[in-house]
């Protein structure tokens, strides 16, 4: 992550100092929130700089409260799984290169790089024991863990100055798309110990959940299962930000 951040960080200045020197009487600072991303309980606000007629860098920070995945079904289609809370933060670093009227102003494209990290907590996975000392016993198994991903991708969109003295910015992502890895580890608790039966049956259901976001690894014991997560991700962006030029 280190030598990433380092890398675009490079980048950034070598553009800024190959453009031409922006007017001091441009307003260079711009803040933003992201008004699309609430639905989904993602608060992201957003800070650009301006340092030329062309380029700017922008810097965003998103977080999400710990609570219900929105449209968790989409995600995770199998009724023995519930109760899943979410929450987690990213940082997005992304200089913009202006093609229309400059400073903030037209259509840009972007290239930008996005950590990501979330912490599951009670997400709970039903299954019946199909162990003949136990069988059709409903055993809860309880898992929280933690996960993180890095990307690199690319933007296109389009900002506005609004009102008499463009003092006001609406920012519309028309598009964008990243692409890195996903690590982490999930630990589940079993509410009571697993036969070495419940075990295997425990990892085989597991395996066959579809997840259709992540490649995991399943292993099992008495207490309960390890989910290690080391998989590629695929993402897309779009919104709509409004904010203030000063």
């Amino acid at each position: 992550m280190n030598k990433i951040l380092i890398g675009l960080s490079l980048l950034c200045s070598l553009f800024a100092n190959a453009q031409e020197t922006g007017s001091s009487e441009e307003k260079k600072n711009l803040i933003k929130m992201n008004l699309t991303s609430v639905v989904f309980r993602n608060y992201q606000f957003a800070y650009e700089r301006l340092f030329t007629k062309r380029f700017s860098v922008q810097v965003s920070y998103g977080f999400i409260p710990a609570g219900q995945i929105p449209f968790v079904d989409e995600v995770i289609k199998d009724e023995n799984v519930e109760n899943i809370k979410l929450g987690g933060s990213n940082l997005t670093i992304e200089p913009r290169f202006y093609l229309g009227k400059g400073y903030g102003h037209g259509f840009y494209v972007a290239p930008y790089y996005r950590y990501s990290h979330f912490n599951v907590d009670n997400l709970t996975y039903n299954y019946s024991s199909e162990d003949p000392a136990f069988d059709g016993q409903r055993i809860p198994v309880s898992f929280s863990g933690k996960t993180n991903s890095n990307n690199i991708g690319l933007m296109i969109g389009a900002q506005w100055l609004l009102g008499r003295k463009d003092n006001w910015v609406l920012d519309v992502w028309f598009i964008g798309a990243h692409y890195g890895g996903a690590s982490g580890t999930i630990t589940g608790r079993s509410s009571r110990p697993l036969t070495a039966y419940e075990q295997q049956q425990l990892r085989d259901d597991i395996a066959d959940l579809d997840i259709s976001l992540f490649k995991y690894d399943v292993t099992t014991n008495a207490s309960g299962a390890v989910i290690k997560l080391d998989s590629d991700w695929l993402g897309v962006r779009s919104g709509i930000s409004f904010g203030y030029r000063f």
